[in-house]
């Protein structure tokens, strides 16, 4: 592969091998198949060109082989230059390049059965085949085809439209337990195949592999199946004693992982197909509030799923929620975890969990199930299966799609198996389009719409700066200081000193939290919200003293405990002067009850107890002066087309375009063109969009996620103005920490600041691993930037200009409180989940 292709994206349509229309009418007049393809595919059309293309690439006498055919495409095709650099390289990715071998593309749901009997039936009505060997991945596989094929050969009528010269009409559908003779349509689990070659596969076909089709349906397995299966794979095509010449693999995800095949000849996308209303639309989260707790997350997917069940109960059908696991212990892990959520919350009894819950891998009691669950007096709802086991499930009530972890949907191959899973539509469907949910995590959602939307890369940059004119401008104020640092560690002993404020500092949540989640249609981009609510576990303050209490008891009973301290802990804190403190902790945010993360704080705190010692590093501010700056004068920064297309999103309005550079211009309206692939984010009102920039770049995902929910209309009549900082050089806070041994110093920038009539908030975005042990530099900002705004506070109060300076680190898992504490008036006392926790000792 040329240095390029690492660089350059292309469509998959692009890559597509063109197979010539230039047809020897006295080798294969493919007319005289036309009213049995009509017949055959009805009114899809493409299932009929596939059909057509295959049969001229096998028939037309064109092509000695694949290699000839990849030869002649790679010297007319451009975009094969591009992406593979030179011959030799295109060469090396084809997998049987000495056979007359190609792959077609299909979109799962879309008729591959239909297609593979196609070809078979015309290859043995010219004759040039006498047997066909159709390979599937799984016996489930294996069973639905033979039932396909045995229904569709029954069929008088479609028989009767074959042509008089035909050399063999109804052919015979069997496995391989049985002798393949000819005018043999054969469909076998190709597993079975390449572990033991049976004498009837043998007998059959060896020598006679120039009168053999082998087809191979989901023919993607074969390719990301492991090297030793592979291998085999190809040893048994490719095997001389065998000696095949016609091989076609039929799949819907013609992916190695993110590679696309080099040997596709068809391809019907996904895309046309939610297009043409042959499959159920797609629709993905875009966006959603974090949340650390699992059951909230289980209330969320079950929510979604019982509103679904409710809108089709008019249509008598009982939908489906398909949960995708990476593994097979995995798959056991999330079932039990789905029970229990479903029982605890009274949704099902234990006795009707059975009935419910259908758990799929390889082997698993309820694979006997599966053929059973799209009838109507199916009761099951919920389906747990391995990602690479799914397959061959002609379900059609599938309305929700639950990857459990990224795992199960980390390329472009998994992403759509995935998809796939849920895009058939129940027979007899008429009215508005149905559409299928992929209840994703929204990080994933760019990959999603990757798949459906493959552009060319283009490397150009849109700048953003402010407009001097811009009735959205602030002014803040800012200090010129220096610092001086000491450090000193201090050695424990006799007893920990515990609650010396008489409360424990908490981050503002409630019982109860209205979540709005944002989904977008994969075909179209087009986005919609969904309104739900979660409730918190909560605990009564008694319940928690309880727990602390035992806390303090291990601690006294632990063994390097100074035992001659008696009982300090239990005898200064029993259970009733607990249940004070916690009381006073939950009054100071406004509540009476404590959720599982307040719960887990208090216990938390009393985690000093099994310190040995303690180092503090304290620095001494020199303010030189305070000074005032304006937003006016915040640098201007750029975003590439490839941060564009990874990590950053640009955010616009209609006004956006006239403030470009004629060179930018280009880019921009490529860039925001519907469907480009790029991350672009139109703000539809421009007043809503109340920033003095031209537009706003959100430099990872956490940025992007923040200002979409700032530009909200719920949230923006609750502020003046804002604007994003850039990473140096705008507003910059000195702070100063220990790496090691060695004291450091350094600058930050905070990443918002938004004007309310009242306060100046400031607010810094970290990611959620920082929830989990924040770095000894993020304490020190947190440290500085507090102590660097009490003094701005105090200043601007002294003078009689007083409006106060907010500061807050935030994590996405907060985000959701922290606007409701705007829109409620309240933002002046919150505190994140991550401002709390960089404040620990």
């Amino acid at each position: 592969m040329s240095r390029n292709a690492d660089k350059i994206k292309f469509r998959n349509e692009d890559l597509v091998l063109k197979i010539s229309n230039n047809l020897d009418r006295t080798r294969y007049d493919e007319s005289k198949y036309e009213a049995f393809l009509d017949e055959l595919c009805k009114d899809r059309e493409y299932q009929k060109e596939a059909i057509q293309v295959s049969l001229r690439y096998f028939l037309g006498g064109e092509y000695a082989d694949l290699r000839d055919l990849a030869k002649r495409n790679f010297e007319d095709n451009e975009e094969l230059s591009k992406r593979y650099g030179s011959w030799i390289s295109m060469e090396r990715h084809l997998q049987l390049p000495d056979q007359l071998s190609a792959s077609i593309d299909l979109a799962t749901g879309t008729g591959k059965s239909f297609v593979l009997y196609g070809v078979s039936v015309i290859l043995l009505s010219e004759g040039v085949v006498d047997r066909v060997l159709v390979l599937c991945p799984s016996t489930t596989i294996e069973a639905g085809l033979l039932e396909k094929f045995r229904s569709l050969a029954a069929n008088s009528d479609l028989r009767a439209l074959l042509p008089s010269h035909a050399k063999i009409f109804a052919p015979s559908i069997i496995n391989a337990s049985q002798s393949i003779t000819e005018g043999c349509i054969c469909v076998e689990n190709y597993h079975a195949i390449l572990e033991h070659v049976g004498s009837s596969i043998k007998t059959s076909l060896t020598g006679k592999g120039s009168k053999v089709a082998v087809l191979n349906d989901e023919a993607h397995h074969i390719a990301n199946e492991a090297a030793s299966k592979v291998k085999k794979w190809k040893e048994f095509l490719s095997n001389p004693d065998f000696g095949f010449k016609y091989v076609l693999g039929v799949s819907g995800t013609c992916y190695v992982e993110d590679e696309y095949f080099a040997d596709v000849i068809f391809r019907y996308s996904l895309r046309r197909a939610i297009e043409e209303k042959y499959v159920k639309k797609v629709e993905y989260v875009a966006e959603m509030p974090k949340t650390g707790d699992p059951d909230e997350k289980w209330q969320l997917i079950y929510n979604r799923h019982d509103e679904t069940k409710k809108k089709l109960s008019k249509r008598n059908i009982n939908p489906i929620t398909i949960i995708v696991t990476p593994t097979i212990a995995k798959c056991k892990d999330v079932a039990e975890d789905l029970s229990s959520f479903l029982i605890d919350n009274k949704k099902f009894t234990r006795e009707q969990i059975d009935d419910q819950i259908l758990v799929v891998y390889n082997n698993a009691p309820g694979v006997v199930k599966l053929p059973l669950v799209d009838r109507s007096d199916s009761k099951v709802e919920w389906i747990i299966a391995v990602s690479m086991l799914n397959e061959g499930w002609d379900v059609k009530r599938v309305f929700q799609i639950v990857p459990h972890e990224e795992k199960a949907f980390n390329s472009k191959l998994l992403i759509a198996q995935v998809l796939g899973r849920g895009l058939r539509v129940p027979e007899g469907w008429m009215g508005e389009q149905p559409q299928v949910v992929i209840f994703n995590h929204d990080a994933w959602a760019p990959r999603i719409k990757h798949l459906v939307n493959e552009i060319l890369e283009i490397e150009k940059k849109i700048t953003s700066c402010v407009i001097d004119g811009s009735t959205y401008h602030f002014d803040l104020t800012q200090i010129d200081y220096t610092l001086d640092s000491t450090s000193v560690t201090t050695p424990m002993t006799g007893e920990y000193e515990l609650f010396s404020k008489g409360y424990v500092d908490l981050a503002t949540e409630t019982p109860s939290e209205d979540v709005s989640i944002e989904f977008e249609r994969a075909s179209t981009g087009e986005r919609y919200k969904w309104q739900t609510t979660v409730q918190h576990k909560t605990y009564s303050p008694h319940d928690i003293a309880i727990q602390m209490y035992q806390r303090l008891e291990d601690a006294e009973e632990a063994d390097d405990f100074d035992k001659s301290l008696g009982n300090p802990y239990t005898t200064k804190f029993p259970i009733d002067k607990l249940e004070t403190i916690i009381i006073e902790s939950l009054t100071k945010i406004g509540t009476t009850v404590a959720t599982e993360s307040m719960k887990q704080k208090f216990l938390q705190s009393l985690g000093t107890l099994r310190r040995k010692a303690a180092e503090t590093v304290r620095y001494t501010p020199i303010v030189d002066r305070y000074r005032t700056i304006s937003t006016k004068e915040r640098p201007g920064d750029s975003v590439s087309a490839g941060e564009m297309r990874s990590t950053k999103t640009v955010f616009y309005t209609d006004a956006t375009r006239n403030t470009l550079t004629e060179e930018q211009v280009e880019f921009f309206d490529e860039a925001t063109e519907p469907g480009s692939g790029y991350k672009c984010a139109k703000i539809t009102n421009r007043y809503d969009f109340k920033t003095p920039l031209n537009l706003a770049i959100a430099d990872y995902e956490n940025e992007r996620r923040f200002i979409n929910m700032l530009v909200q209309p719920e949230n923006i009549q609750h502020y003046k103005g804002w604007i994003k900082s850039t990473a140096n050089r705008f507003y910059e806070i000195d702070y100063a920490w220990k790496k090691g041994d060695h004291p450091k110093r350094g600058k930050f920038n905070p990443d918002f600041f938004i004007r309310t009539e009242k306060n100046i908030i400031v607010v810094e975005i970290k990611d959620e691993d920082d929830l989990k042990q924040p770095s000894d530099e993020n304490r020190k900002k947190n440290e500085y930037a507090l102590s660097h705004f009490e003094r701005v506070n105090n200043y601007l109060k002294k003078n009689g200009t007083y409006a106060g300076y907010k500061f807050n680190f935030l994590t996405p898992r907060s985000y959701n409180k922290f606007f409701q504490s705007l829109r409620q008036g309240t933002i002046e006392n919150f505190r994140s989940e991550l401002d709390v926790k960089l404040l620990e000792e």
